[in-house]
C-alpha cells in the first residue's frame, strides 16, 4: 500500500468507475469521502471496501449549484483535509439532436458540466488555505470529438476541458494538480441509464459498451495517471483512434465516425 495517508472525495461513486476506484484506493488504506445520490448504494459500495472504517458516506446532488459551498465545507471537515476530489459522476445521452428536447441537452450540461465545476470551483479556496490539491476529471474521448447520438454529452465534456485547462493554468503556482481522464468505452452501466431524447432512460446496454475495456482494468489505469499528476491521458480501443484523427483532418475524423456506425 502507498500515499495511506492522503484523503479522496469521490463523486458518482455509487457504481461503475467510481465504485471500483472507491475498492482501489480503499486497498490502500487510504480515507475515502464517497457521493452520489444513492445512499444505499453507496453503502453497499462501502461494505465491499477492505477498510469501511475509513469511508465516509456523503450524499451529493450535482444539480443543486448553489448547496455546493456548505457541501465542500462539510466534506472538508469530515477528515480536516481533501487531498483528491475526483470529479467521477455525470450522465450519458443516447439520442438524435432532431429528437432531443432542450430540458435532455440542458440536463446534460447541468450534471456534467455545471455541476463539477460548481463543486471545484467551492473546493478551491480550501485547497488554496491548504497549499496543495488535485483535482481529478473523469471525461471522455467524446471531450476530444464527437459521435452521433452524444451531442449534449460530447458538448459537457468539452466544457470541462476548457475549464479544467484555465484551472491547471491559475493555480499550477499554489501546488494545485489537474489530470483530465478521458475514457473510451468501459464495462459500465452508463449505456443503460444514460437520456433518450424525451428524457426517458434509455435502459439498455449496447454493443460497443459491453466489448469496452474492464472497468478494473480502466481503474487501474486511472488511479496510476492520478499517482502521476498527469495532465491528460485517453484509454480505450479503437475509438482513441478518433483522438489522433482530429489532429490530423476533421474530415477524415468525421467519415471514420459515420463508417463506425456506432450507436
Amino acid at each position: 500500500m502507498k500515499n495511506t495517508n492522503k484523503i479522496i472525495w469521490i463523486t458518482g461513486a455509487s457504481s461503475g468507475i467510481g465504485a471500483e476506484l472507491a475498492k482501489i484506493y480503499s486497498h490502500r488504506g487510504i480515507k475515502l469521502i464517497l457521493s452520489s445520490r444513492n445512499v444505499r448504494a453507496l453503502e453497499r459500495v462501502k461494505s465491499e471496501c477492505y477498510y469501511p472504517e475509513n469511508i465516509k458516506i456523503l450524499p451529493t446532488d450535482l444539480n443543486d449549484f448553489y448547496a455546493a459551498p456548505a457541501l465542500v465545507k462539510k466534506a472538508y471537515n469530515i477528515f480536516g483535509r481533501i487531498d483528491i476530489l475526483i470529479n467521477n459522476a455525470g450522465l450519458s445521452q443516447r439520442s438524435l439532436i432532431v429528437d432531443t428536447q432542450f430540458d435532455v441537452l440542458k440536463k446534460l450540461i447541468e450534471i456534467n458540466y455545471l455541476g463539477t465545476v460548481a463543486l471545484s470551483r467551492a473546493l478551491l479556496p480550501f485547497f488554496l488555505k491548504q497549499g496543495f490539491g488535485h483535482y481529478v476529471v473523469v471525461s471522455s474521448v467524446m471531450g476530444k470529438y464527437g459521435s452521433p447520438l452524444r451531442s449534449g454529452y460530447s458538448a459537457a465534456k468539452h466544457a470541462l476541458h476548457g475549464f479544467f485547462d484555465v484551472m491547471r493554468m491559475e493555480h499550477q503556482k499554489d501546488n494545485i494538480n489537474v489530470t483530465i481522464i478521458c475514457p473510451g468505452f468501459v464495462r459500465t452501466p452508463i449505456a443503460m441509464n444514460s437520456l433518450k431524447g424525451d428524457g426517458s432512460v434509455l435502459g439498455v446496454d449496447d454493443l460497443a459498451t459491453r466489448k469496452g475495456l474492464k472497468v478494473e482494468d480502466f481503474a487501474r489505469k486511472m488511479v496510476r495517471s492520478v499517482d502521476q499528476k498527469k495532465w491528460e491521458v485517453q484509454f480505450g480501443k479503437k475509438e482513441l483512434l478518433g483522438v489522433y484523427l482530429k489532429r490530423l483532418s476533421n474530415k477524415l475524423l468525421h467519415s471514420a465516425v459515420i463508417r463506425s456506425n456506432v450507436r
